[in-house]
């Protein structure tokens, strides 16, 4: 489809018609194509042109001079397209080159140009309490809440969301992405030093199928990215990843994360300590750029154009000192729910799953939730105990009613005795 208005990027980068319009080493586009080739056996100039993202004329332009050098051969001609493989010394060149690493995809860009990138397609949004509140409609949250996240959001910096469990603190981050309705251009990789960074990853990024022949293809149409990690965050995930085998870097999560949300979830409980993760973002989250280091110990730097959400059931002040602290401008305490909220959210739970809501439901849930000493009322309570009496319902083969009765029974089930 043609892009809209609305989903133009900030950033759109011309489709390099010469070698030299290109940002990266003519050695390393010849390295890449001879593993293209190598792959391939036997290709025509138009596909490897869609397989590396590079114009006609660049691959025309890598042709004629491979040939020149007897490492290509031409195999036929349709029409006016050159059908070619890897002469005896392209399958060398290749085989050595392999043995550096097995990339053979798109054409990566240069770092300059990705930096360039990511400052143009940083996020400004421009918000109130009813667009807010739209962005989170399937979620009951009161108007103070939304006047706190509000100003977060547009700040586009750091979030602290903390408060008990099981009040939608997860909830809340995901959706954050719902206030960006424009879309970013993201490279399929990025080169630094002659080696090749991994950035795209159609697992975590939604592209947008586009035909736009006017945007060079190295880059991919995204919406803005939302990563979220919890327990399984180790040291290894935020630094630059080097696979072994195929001597191709994996870009790190916050990377990945740039122009969009970076949500750690269960702050404090991830493999990682919280004062080592803390000290790494330090510089980051304060001058909004971070270093990375290739293997062999270049160092470079990369934007940090991501707003970063951590959310936790923990005390602030048990995980983080003052220092760090201060550079989290934001931090939104996310309290139990209030009766009212309460019984809208099981009114919500119980009429998407088409179970009858008596006038008393509500009362009766709320006395079952706090008693044996419990205090507190959550906002998971109303739809982890409709869970339970579904599956009861289907046990026993009866229609469900959220009767005192059938109510207490899911209750004395969810509730460890203490």
């Amino acid at each position: 489809m043609p892009v809209t208005a609305e989903l133009r990027p900030a950033f759109a980068p011309p489709v390099p018609e010469r070698i030299e319009d290109i940002g990266i080493s003519q050695n390393l586009l010849i390295d890449l194509l001879a593993r293209r080739l190598s792959l391939d056996g036997t290709n025509n100039l138009t596909g490897l042109s869609q397989s590396l993202k590079l114009s006609l004329g660049v691959v025309d332009y890598l042709f004629r001079t491979m040939r020149q050098q007897q490492l290509i051969e031409v195999k036929g001609m349709i029409g006016n397209d050159y059908w070619v493989s890897l002469s005896g010394a392209g399958r060398a060149l290749a085989a050595e080159r392999f043995g550096l690493c097995h990339y053979a995809g798109p054409a990566p860009v240069s770092l300059k140009e990705y930096h360039a990138a990511v400052k143009a397609q940083a996020a400004e949004v421009d918000i109130n309490r009813r667009v807010l509140r739209n962005a989170l409609s399937d979620l009951v949250v009161t108007d103070e809440l939304l006047d706190q996240l509000g100003p977060a959001v547009i700040s586009q910096t750091s979030i602290f969301l903390y408060g008990p469990t099981g009040n939608g603190k997860t909830s809340l981050a995901e959706r954050l992405l719902r206030v960006y309705h424009d879309a970013i251009l993201m490279p399929y990789a990025v080169e630094v030093d002659n080696q090749i960074i991994a950035l795209y990853d159609p697992v975590v990024h939604h592209r947008i199928e586009t035909q736009d022949s006017e945007i060079d293809p190295r880059w991919v149409l995204c919406r803005r990215p939302c990563i979220l990690v919890g327990g399984e965050l180790v040291p290894g995930m935020v630094e630059l990843r080097l696979d072994e085998s195929s001597g191709i870097y994996s870009a790190p999560l916050q990377m990945k994360a740039n122009n969009g949300i970076f949500i750690i979830d269960d702050f404090g409980r991830q493999l990682i300590s919280p004062r080592d993760l803390l000290n790494r973002w330090i510089v980051p989250l304060d001058r909004r750029v971070d270093y990375l280091s290739l293997r062999y110990g270049v160092k470079f730097q990369i934007p940090f154009e991501v707003m970063v959400v951590f959310a936790t059931n923990l005390d602030p002040n048990d995980l983080a000192d003052e220092a760090f602290l201060r550079r989290i401008h934001n931090k939104i305490y996310i309290e139990p729910v209030h009766e009212g909220t309460f019984d809208e959210i099981l009114r919500r739970v119980a009429t998407a799953r088409n179970i009858p809501v008596p006038p008393t439901a509500g009362q009766d849930l709320r006395d079952l939730c706090l008693r044996d000493g419990r205090t507190e009322l959550r906002a998971c309570y109303p739809l982890d105990i409709c869970n339970i009496l579904m599956s009861i319902s289907r046990y026993e083969k009866k229609p469900l009613q959220l009767s005192r009765e059938n109510l207490e029974r899911a209750v004395n089930l969810y509730f460890a005795r203490s």
